[in-house]
């Protein structure tokens, strides 16, 4: 007795289970391709918007160099960073003197991340401009760091020196609560918003943390370079 010819187990659950899984494939496939055609594109936009930043910030800066600091050197910011390197930017005045130093600084705030653009002035060893570049603070209330002007003049003479060692900040910038400030390190928070006010604080204060010890021992360095 011969027997009967197998035939493939193919059910509806079964073929459809496939489709999914192709359709889910391409569109996989097509998300990355698409993430990697733009990417240069938003990079680019994102320098740009940057860039701008900077030069409001400082406005008698006419060129700017982007560099990592490294602890034993300084790296140019088309060179790939070494580890633990810090990203800055040095701004140069029409006459090529160094104008301020800018760089990223980033703490958790109410409702996300808040990263912000800060200037160090290397002459005064302070924090002499803030911009907030991205947030999501809620409207009316963390997004007073734009338009507080008692705010934004903390960051006129934000002291910020090292210890005599070298190595951190010798006082921490701390955001402290409204009209409780007392020393040219601290922050004034603006009234309701004390979170974002303190997100901007600690993101500034993590960044210098940083970047100072790794900077200023080639402060010569950098005023002798331009773009």
């Amino acid at each position: 007795m011969s027997e009967a010819p197998a035939t493939a187990d193919i059910t509806p659950g079964s073929t459809l289970v496939r489709a999914l899984g192709l359709v889910a494939t391409i569109c996989g496939v097509l998300i990355v391709a698409a993430y990697q055609l733009t990417l240069p594109a938003v990079t680019e936009n994102r320098r740009i918007a940057l860039e701008r930043s900077v030069f409001k910030l400082i406005p008698q800066a006419r060129s700017l160099a982007g560099y990592y600091a490294t602890g034993t050197g300084l790296q140019p910011e088309s060179a790939a960073a070494t580890p633990g390197a810090v990203k800055f930017y040095a701004a140069y005045d029409a006459d090529g003197k160094l104008a301020g130093i800018a760089a990223e600084g980033a703490a958790r705030g109410y409702a996300d991340v808040v990263r912000v653009l800060y200037v160090y002035g290397a002459d005064c060893r302070c924090v002499n401009g803030m911009s907030v570049i991205a947030m999501r603070e809620t409207p009316g209330i963390g997004d007073k760091v734009y338009t507080d002007a008692d705010f934004i003049a903390n960051f006129t003479q934000l002291e910020a020196r090292l210890d005599t060692q070298g190595t951190a900040l010798a006082q921490a910038i701390r955001t402290v609560r409204h009209g409780r400030k007392q020393n040219p390190w601290e922050i004034d928070a603006i009234s309701g918003a004390t979170i974002t006010s303190r997100a901007i604080g600690k993101g500034i204060n993590d960044s210098l943390q940083q970047l100072l010890p790794k900077l200023l021992p080639h402060l010569d360095d950098i005023r002798s370079r331009q773009p």
